[in-house]
C-alpha cells in the first residue's frame, strides 16, 4: 500500500479515539497527531476496548493463519484490522496471565513458577503461586481512571475471597480491579458444562464462590445452560448491557476455556469436522504452511520446524535420575560442568505408524478440537455483533490472541498411547468422545504430542518449551473505527505490551513515583525497582504501547532484549529481533545441555542450531539471560522439568 494511503487509512482507523487519548500516545510525533486532530474531533467518550483470549491455541488454529477450520469471524475482524505475526506469550497460562494483568515479568509478580513450585524454590519472593502484593492491575488503573471492567471465564492468578478464611491463595478478579466478574479460578474446568458440586469453590461471581450446575444456577435445574464458552460470552454480554446508559468506557475480558482440554463442544460442532483429519498429522501439517505462505504469514523461502524425529519407544532417563546423588542438566549447568543426569524421552509415533484403530481415535480428537474452535469463533462473532447492534463497535479497540502455544500433554504421559487411543476408538466409548458425560469431571480427553505440533505449524514445540512453537501465538487487533485491512506487522511483540496499549488507549499514565527502600530482615531492599500505587509499591509497567506500530512507525517499540523462563526451560531474542538463544533440558534439548542459537530473521522454525558458529555471540545472550534473570528474581530450578 503507498505510504500515503496508508496514512490516510490509519487515520481513519483512530477516529474512535478520543482527543486526550491520542495525546497520550507514546512515540508519536507531532505531525503525526495534527491530522488525526483535524480528521477526528473530540468526543467525550473513550474507546471500549474488548480483549478476547483463547486458552492454548496453536498459531495456525485459525484461518486468518493457516488453518483449515472454519472461523469466519475472526477472519472478518482482520478484514477490518491487521495481524501481528510476531507476538510472544508466556510459555503457559498463569505466566502469560500474570504478565498481561501486571504489565512485567512473572518472576516479580508471584508466577515465576505456574502454581508453587515443590523444589528449593518454594517460599521464595515471586514464586507464591499466585498475583502477589507487588504487582500493579491494569485492572484497577482503568477502573480509577472511569473505566468500566469486566471479565468472563479463566482467571488462574489467585482463588482467595475477600473475607474468606483461606488468606494464602491469592485474590479473585473482584480485588485486582475487575467491577464485575465470573471466574473460572483454576487453570482448566474439569467440565465444560460443569456439573459443579454443592459448595464447591471453582468459580467465583463478583468474588462470591458460585457453583453453576447447581439448582437454580447456570447450569442446573431452573438455570440457563453452561457450556464455558456460550455461557461466558453471555456473562460478558450482560455485563456491558448493565451499565451502557451511563456512557463511561468499558473494558472487557472474554477469558475462554476453549480450546482446552477436556475436548467437549456440541453440536453441529461436534459432528461438523468428521472425516476432515483422516489423511493424518503430516497431510494437515504441510496444508497449513502451503496456506501460510499463500497467506503472507511465512515468506515464500521460509523453511518450517519438520516435526520431531519419531520415536516409538521412551528413551531411558539417565542412571543417576531421580537419586539423591542426581547432578541434574540445566540452563547454567552442562555436561562440561560435570552434570549429567536427565529424565526419559516420549512415546511420539508418525501417522503411518499407528494403527487403524488408532488412526481412527487420533482422527476423532482433532475434530472435537476443531469443533471446540469453531464453536470459539462464533461466540467471538456473538460479542462483536452485540457491540455493533448497541452502537459501541466503531468505538472499540478489539485484540484477540492465545494464551500461549498449543499443548501437547502426552495422551499417556509419555508412554505409548495405543490401548488408550484403540479403547476409546471402540464402541461404546467412541460415541461419546467430546459429550458431556453429566458427572463434575469429563472424560479427560485431550489430543496429543503430534496434533499440537500441528496447531503450532510452522514452529517448533509446544506449550512449556522454549520454542516459537510454545511462545508465539496469533494476534488480530482492530483500532476504533478501522473499516480496511492493514499489513501485517512482524516487529517483536510481548504479551506485556498489550497491558502498556491497554493504558495508552485510556489515556492513563502508569505510576512512576519511586517507591521508598523497604530493607528487609536479610538486607534485601523490597523496595528496589518499585513505584507507589494507592498506598503499595509495586513493580511497573515494562511492556510497551503498541500503538506507535498500530499508528504506522516503523520503529520496534522493543529496545531491549527479551528473556523469558519458566520450568527450568529458557530463551533470550536479541533487542533487534535477529537472534535467539534457547535452552530446553535433554532429550528434548541437546544431550550434553548447551545451549542453542538461532536467526530468527532466516530461521524461524528453529531448524539450524548456529551457535558452534557463534559461540561467542551465544555465550554473550546466555550471560544476559544470567543478568535478566538476576533483575527479576528468577532463580533456574536445579531439577529443570515440565508440568506433564
Amino acid at each position: 500500500m503507498p505510504a500515503p494511503r496508508l496514512l490516510h487509512v490509519i487515520q481513519r482507523s483512530l477516529i474512535g479515539l478520543s482527543v486526550t487519548s491520542a495525546l497520550v500516545l507514546a512515540g508519536c510525533s507531532e505531525s503525526a497527531r495534527a491530522p488525526l486532530s483535524e480528521a477526528a474531533p473530540a468526543i467525550k467518550k473513550k474507546p471500549n476496548i474488548l480483549y478476547i483470549m483463547a486458552d492454548d491455541l496453536g498459531y495456525s488454529d485459525i484461518g486468518a493463519f493457516g488453518g483449515e477450520i472454519d472461523t469466519p469471524n475472526l477472519d472478518a475482524l482482520v478484514k477490518q484490522g491487521r495481524l501481528l505475526t510476531n507476538h510472544h506469550t508466556g510459555t503457559v497460562c498463569a505466566i502469560t496471565r500474570a504478565m498481561l494483568v501486571s504489565g512485567t515479568d512473572h518472576h516479580l509478580v508471584g508466577e515465576g513458577h505456574m502454581g508453587a513450585p515443590n523444589d528449593e524454590r518454594r517460599g521464595l519472593p515471586g514464586y507464591e503461586g499466585f498475583l502477589n502484593d507487588s504487582s500493579l492491575s491494569f485492572a484497577q488503573l482503568l477502573r480509577d481512571n472511569g473505566y468500566h471492567t469486566y471479565m468472563a471465564g479463566k482467571w488462574h492468578l489467585g482463588s482467595a475471597i475477600a473475607g474468606g478464611a483461606v488468606t494464602t491463595a491469592g485474590k479473585t478478579p473482584d480485588q485486582w480491579g475487575f467491577e464485575r466478574s465470573y471466574a473460572l479460578l483454576a487453570g482448566a474446568a474439569a467440565n465444560h458444562y460443569a456439573h459443579e458440586r454443592e459448595g464447591s469453590t471453582n468459580y467465583t461471581e463478583d468474588g462470591k464462590f458460585v457453583q453453576p450446575g447447581q439448582p437454580g444456577q447456570p447450569g442446573g435445574a431452573g438455570g440457563e445452560p453452561f457450556y464455558s464458552t456460550d455461557f461466558y460470552t453471555r456473562r460478558l454480554i450482560s455485563y456491558i448491557d448493565g451499565n451502557k446508559a451511563d456512557g463511561k468506557p468499558f473494558f472487557a475480558y472474554a477469558a475462554y476455556t476453549s480450546p482446552h482440554w477436556p475436548l467437549q463442544v456440541s453440536e453441529p460442532w461436534l459432528s461438523k469436522y468428521k472425516g476432515k483429519y483422516d489423511a493424518g498429522y503430516e497431510a494437515v501439517r504441510d496444508a497449513r504452511i502451503a496456506r501460510q505462505k499463500q497467506l503472507g504469514i511465512i515468506p515464500a523461502d521460509f523453511t518450517p520446524y519438520p516435526g520431531a524425529p519419531e520415536t516409538t519407544s521412551r528413551s531411558p532417563a539417565t542412571a543417576g535420575f531421580n537419586t539423591a546423588s542426581a547432578k541434574y542438566i540445566n540452563a547454567n549447568n552442562g555436561m562440561a560442568q560435570g552434570y549429567a543426569d536427565y529424565g526419559p524421552g516420549k512415546v511420539n509415533k508418525k501417522w503411518a505408524s499407528l494403527t487403524a484403530l488408532e488412526k481412527k481415535a487420533q482422527a476423532r480428537y482433532m475434530e472435537i478440537y476443531a469443533g471446540m474452535v469453531d464453536n470459539l469463533d462464533h461466540n467471538i462473532g456473538l460479542l462483536i455483533q452485540h457491540l455493533k447492534d448497541i452502537g459501541e463497535y466503531d468505538n472499540t479497540y478489539i485484540m484477540f490472541q492465545s494464551d500461549n502455544g498449543a499443548e501437547g500433554w502426552p495422551i499417556d504421559s509419555g508412554a505409548d498411547p495405543r490401548l488408550t487411543d484403540e479403547a476409546n476408538a471402540t464402541e461404546p466409548v467412541y460415541a461419546t468422545l467430546g459429550t458431556d458425560n453429566g458427572a463434575q469431571a469429563a472424560r479427560r480427553l485431550q489430543y496429543g504430542l503430534r496434533w499440537a505440533e500441528v496447531s503450532a505449524t510452522p514452529f517448533r514445540l509446544t506449550k512449556g518449551y522454549a520454542g516459537e512453537g510454545s511462545v508465539a501465538t496469533p494476534l488480530i487487533v482492530r483500532l476504533p473505527g478501522q473499516t480496511a485491512r492493514l499489513p501485517n506487522l512482524s516487529a517483536l511483540t510481548h504479551i506485556t505490551d498489550n497491558t502498556a496499549t491497554f493504558l495508552a488507549l485510556a489515556g492513563v499514565t502508569p505510576p512512576t513515583q519511586t517507591a521508598p527502600a523497604a530493607i528487609d530482615a536479610s538486607g534485601v531492599d523490597r523496595g528496589r525497582g518499585k513505584v507507589v500505587y494507592n498506598g503499595r509499591n509495586v513493580y511497573p509497567v515494562t511492556g510497551k504501547s503498541l500503538l506507535p506500530l498500530l499508528q504506522g512507525s516503523t520503529a520496534s517499540v522493543r529496545t531491549e532484549p527479551l528473556g523469558h523462563e519458566s520450568y527450568g526451560r529458557a530463551y533470550l531474542i536479541s533487542a533487534d529481533g535477529k537472534w535467539k538463544a534457547l535452552w530446553n533440558e535433554p532429550p528434548t534439548g541437546p544431550l550434553d545441555g548447551r545451549w542453542q542459537l538461532y536467526d530468527l530473521t532466516r530461521d524461524r522454525g528453529e531448524t539450524t542450531d548456529v551457535a558452534a558458529q557463534n559461540q561467542a555471540l551465544t555465550n554473550t545472550m546466555v550471560g544476559e539471560w544470567q543478568q535478566f534473570m538476576q533483575r527479576v528474581g528468577g532463580v533456574e530450578p536445579l531439577k529443570p522439568q515440565g508440568y506433564y
